[in-house]
């Protein structure tokens, strides 16, 4: 029995996985019949629908039929609070709210079943297949968040490393005679990273009828690191009381590097602190045991 619950949830698992690989097969076929020349005929089309996948013909529209139903109960204010997390964590696999939803709903049920069941395949009382469940419970409520957290983090840290030299071409850009959107345009292509990522999106929405500050709130909310903000609110107040750029974005590049120079100290005066632990814990009981361990023997021994 426990082989068979170990072969189902693998069988789950490689469920999950050949979903996104015909996920991203499909979106490919679609740029490629997007991007293609002259139509396919309806024989060919027939065709390929019949050598489709088995999650294509039926998997699919029963899919897109569940996130319809879940569109409808879902609020727009908790769809856009959802939505400005994935848009933190980088919008991992490229799930929606609704789909980040489902997944949410999906682990809460499934998880605490399949922990329940494990309990009892291994014969456990109530009191112990109880704690299983609520084991199951406490992962399903607090993974999805905490995985949207540690990639924010990581995002976030990332984009920390990448804006010193990222701001330092954008200046150069500008002094050599760019404008501003055209220094951005110029960098994005050049620098890949988060912030090419987020100044890109920032110069389509301007692109598509946004202001600059509209765009410019728009990453400063994405990415939440007080450098970057500091940054961009420093380049709208720039605008709007007509102070050169260059100037703004010279200061503002000495201030970050003093404060990642500030960062680097802190963290290094933690150091020492964070080295106690273990010498305490590992490095220090082995160093009394092969001091004291032959006196203690000759003592035991003589008592």
């Amino acid at each position: 029995m426990v082989f068979f619950y170990l072969l189902t949830v693998c069988l789950v698992l490689y469920g999950i996985f050949l979903y996104q690989k015909e996920k991203k097969q499909h979106v490919k076929k679609r740029m490629e019949s997007a991007f293609r020349t002259p139509a396919k005929t309806v024989k060919e089309q027939d065709r390929n629908e019949e050598k489709a996948g088995f999650s294509t013909r039926v998997i699919a529209p029963i899919w897109k039929q569940l996130k319809r139903s879940f569109q409808k109960n879902l609020t727009n204010e908790k769809s856009e609070k959802i939505e400005i997390k994935l848009q933190r964590a980088g919008n991992p696999f490229g799930i929606t709210p609704v789909e980040f939803r489902i997944i949410q709903i999906a682990l809460f049920l499934g998880l605490p079943t399949l922990f329940g069941v494990y309990g009892l395949l291994l014969g456990l009382n109530q009191g112990m297949t109880f704690s299983f469940l609520a084991i199951g419970l406490f992962i399903a409520s607090f993974f999805p968040n905490y995985y949207l957290k540690q990639k924010t983090e990581a995002r976030n840290k990332q984009a920390l490393r990448e804006l010193p030299d990222f701001l330092d071409l954008v200046t150069v850009s500008i002094e050599a005679g760019l404008g501003f959107d055209s220094a951005l345009s110029k960098v994005v292509t050049k620098k890949p990273g988060i912030l090419s990522i987020e100044f890109q999106r920032c110069l389509e929405e301007m692109r598509l009828g946004k202001s600059r500050r509209e765009a410019l709130s728009g990453v400063r909310e994405r990415v939440v690191v007080p450098d970057i903000r500091a940054l961009i609110g420093s380049i709208i107040q720039a605008e709007q009381l007509g102070i050169g750029m260059v100037t703004i974005l010279r200061a503002q590049s000495v201030e970050i590097r003093e404060r990642r120079k500030q960062r680097a100290e802190e963290e290094a005066m933690k150091a020492p602190i964070k080295m106690l632990f273990p010498l305490v814990i590992f490095i220090f009981p082995t160093i009394f045991i092969i001091l004291l361990g032959p006196a203690v023997i000759k003592m035991m021994g003589s008592f």
